[in-house]
């Protein structure tokens, strides 16, 4: 090969390397270092009261049925419980009383609880808006043996004599599906498992409230305790006339049947 061939191709090497280079350079080639992602700005964050299980209302708060959960500065409702407001949960719970329905996780407010609710505070407390808390007599034979408790549901009968001579007594239902708010109970002794029930308070409209007490005055009432099935429908109702029935007993004396104890069926 001569000199002259070998500068010629020389040149064309050095050529196409300059070229190479003006092309990359101009159309934007090569891998580009890619750019960094800024971290997005850090959220302020503050400690709030949430329901650590699902609460019905009525139920007496305890340390245990609420916990701290971060939230949001910015999200934060002025009705929310915080803890730079109440560092100490103890104080919070103390006496407090859930009021609306809660779900685990969902936080407190003061709309949901009602603080400090002791006796008659207590009680206006687990009444449902717009009902009214009735308390009438019971006893063990009354109110199903005494295994009737807060949040049971249950239909009230009443009783009433319609003829002394011979003696007839007549029983109808005139409410059904009433919750149970709360029933007065004691204990006897350590061991002793005895419920002497003197009242039951129940769950009524201001219609439903107005039967009862009408009913009270003129005959005895009874609770019957419905099945937890039966007890999901938690709409109260008002016994239809219809139903009302009477039963029907004959009373048997020295071998010879005697008057029925109570009347027939209307």
């Amino acid at each position: 090969m001569n000199r002259q061939r070998v500068f010629v191709l020389a040149g064309a090497f050095v050529a196409a390397i300059v070229v190479a280079f003006l092309v990359s350079h101009f159309l934007g080639g090569g891998t580009q270092k890619a750019a960094a992602i800024p971290a997005p700005p850090k959220i302020a964050m503050s400690d709030i009261l949430v329901a650590s299980a699902d609460l019905s209302p009525g139920t007496q708060l305890t340390s245990s049925d609420v916990r701290w959960q971060q939230w949001p500065k910015t999200s934060i409702d002025p009705r929310f419980i915080t803890r730079d407001a109440n560092p100490d949960i103890d104080n919070v719970v103390n006496g407090a009383v859930v009021r609306a329905p809660l779900v685990t996780g969902e936080p407190l407010t003061t709309s949901k609880i009602v603080e400090h609710a002791q006796g008659a505070g207590l009680m206006a407390a687990i009444v449902s808006p717009g009902m009214r808390a009735v308390s009438i007599p019971v006893s063990t034979e009354t109110d199903a043996g005494g295994f009737i408790l807060p949040n049971d549901r249950v239909d009230v009968i009443a009783s009433q004599l319609v003829s002394d001579t011979p003696r007839r007594f007549r029983a109808r239902s005139l409410l059904t599906n009433i919750r149970v708010l709360a029933v007065d109970q004691t204990y006897e002794g350590k061991d002793q498992k005895t419920v002497l029930a003197k009242t039951a308070t129940l769950e009524l409209t201001p219609e439903q409230t107005e039967i009862v007490i009408a009913a009270q005055a003129s005959g005895t009432l009874s609770l019957s305790l419905r099945a937890l099935g039966e007890a999901s429908d938690n709409s109260a109702k008002t016994a239809p006339t219809s139903h009302e029935t009477q039963a029907e007993a004959d009373v048997i004396r020295y071998g010879v049947q005697g008057p029925s104890l109570m009347g027939g069926r209307n």
